[in-house]
């Protein structure tokens, strides 16, 4: 359970056990917390930051500090590596907070701690047994983004959100690639040739399409379907034609 919710659900034991509990710190006021937050965030101490501004949140729900702890907190869980949880408060912010002119920055940081996840889940996806899994975390960060593009075009975010945009799709297309490559070492030849093909329709823009139609020409090749071979290879040729298939071609052609 992400961490953001725990704080939420402890808020009500907090205020109880406040009753009963001796200490300074119990008395400590909202803007001493908040200080001591910020204090720690610039010192690159993640995880005080994050139990000083749970601990804010939950004694001050409603406080002048209320909505910026909820802001701050994103960042401190992405910081902290807890991903999840920072998905969660930034989530919650918007949800609370819909017209809050930092509604850009928490979609924005939504998208990062989303793909955050995803090049995690890329390492662990790129193990052969786990290649035919979907990277979600990845497609919500690329949704993440394209909200603070389309929605807020003109926000301090927006272009950094667009450049990220772009980085996920290459990614999601070498995800791609490895599936249609998993496929191939295994004899799969038709579902090899259709997952290149999926990166054609999906993915045009990014570098993967060069190997995508490599891929498609071999498995055509396996499956003994010579026409759709060489319409492959001629696209390669007038495309690609450093290719070391184009080039073959061409030494042919020459002999």
């Amino acid at each position: 359970m992400p961490r953001i919710l725990i704080t939420l659900c402890l808020a009500a034991v907090v205020a109880l056990a406040g009753c009963a509990t001796n200490g300074a710190d119990e008395e400590q006021p909202a803007e001493s917390l908040y200080a001591e937050a910020q204090e720690a965030m610039d010192a690159g101490n993640y995880e005080d930051a994050v139990q000083t501004l749970e601990t804010l949140q939950a004694r001050y729900p409603f406080g002048r500090y209320a909505e910026q702890a909820q802001l701050d907190i994103i960042y401190a869980y992405y910081r902290f590596d807890e991903p999840d949880s920072a998905v969660a408060a930034a989530e919650r912010f918007i949800r609370l907070n819909p017209r809050h002119p930092s509604v850009p920055y928490a979609h924005f940081m939504q998208g990062v701690a989303e793909m955050s996840r995803g090049r995690s889940f890329l390492t662990e996806a790129f193990d052969l047994d786990r290649a035919s899994r979907n990277p979600e975390p990845l497609q919500r960060a690329f949704r993440a983004f394209r909200t603070v593009v389309t929605q807020y075009p003109d926000s301090d975010y927006a272009e950094n959100a667009r450049q990220r945009m772009l980085i996920i799709r290459d990614l999601q297309a070498r995800h791609e690639l490895h599936v249609a490559r998993f496929y191939m070492d295994r004899g799969a030849f038709v579902a090899a040739a259709n997952r290149a093909k999926r990166i054609l329709s999906e993915y045009d823009e990014t570098p993967a399409v060069e190997e995508a139609l490599a891929i498609m020409a071999e498995a055509y090749g396996k499956l003994e379907i010579p026409a759709l071979r060489e319409d492959i290879r001629r696209v390669i040729g007038d495309n690609f034609p450093d290719h070391p298939l184009a080039r073959r071609e061409q030494q042919s052609a020459s002999d």
